[in-house]
């Protein structure tokens, strides 16, 4: 199968946004924070649909499922660090430290599940998709940080991006609960 399949060309401007995001972010021009949140948001949606025009269209290829993951994981990574440089305080810095955290732990329990053939008792949960879709919307709001048509969209940005690392933490607990027993288990090759 070729690697240019719609699945694959959606996850790649995905990944092409990240500096684009980061650029009209940090640009000192007014509406430059708009744009941001706009391209994060764009992102976002991309990242609704490549995976199920991929199952829709019969594309599914194991490059999209290598590339999907790790461009959700940086953007997101690379939204919540330019989020924490414009706004260091405790509350942001700890939302965003949770959420990378548990990104990477459940990056490397996939990893090494499906190491040992027990992928699937980690696969994404529907509480995995809510949390996705609460960090998606509230970092974009956080990135477009004006008001808008009266609405406080940084603050309801907060609240959603709290909302997201509760579920964030939740998520985890709940995939590692589901590979303890793995986890535990006594293998003879491991010292």
């Amino acid at each position: 199968m070729t690697p240019y399949t719609i699945p694959n060309l959606l996850t790649a401007i995905r990944i092409l946004l990240i500096p684009v995001i980061m650029v009209s972010f940090l640009t000192p021009y007014a509406g430059a924070d708009i744009v941001a949140g706009l391209l994060f948001a764009v992102a976002g949606i991309t990242d609704a649909f490549d995976g199920y025009v991929a199952r829709k269209l019969g594309q599914v290829s194991r490059l999209g499922a290598f590339l999907d993951p790790v461009a959700d994981k940086l953007i997101v990574a690379v939204a919540l660090v330019l989020i924490v440089s414009r706004n260091p305080i405790w509350y942001v810095t700890l939302a965003a430290s949770v959420i990378i955290c548990r990104e990477i732990t459940v990056s490397a329990l996939r990893e090494w599940m499906a190491g040992i053939g027990s992928r699937h008792k980690v696969a994404v949960s529907s509480l995995g998709k809510v949390k996705t879709i609460a960090q998606i919307v509230g970092l974009s709001m956080l990135l477009f940080r004006e008001d808008l048509f009266g609405l406080p969209i940084y603050r309801m940005g907060l609240v959603l991006t709290g909302i997201a690392a509760v579920l964030t933490l939740w998520s985890m607990v709940a995939y590692l609960q589901a590979a303890w027993p793995e986890l535990l288990a006594r293998d003879e090759n491991v010292k």
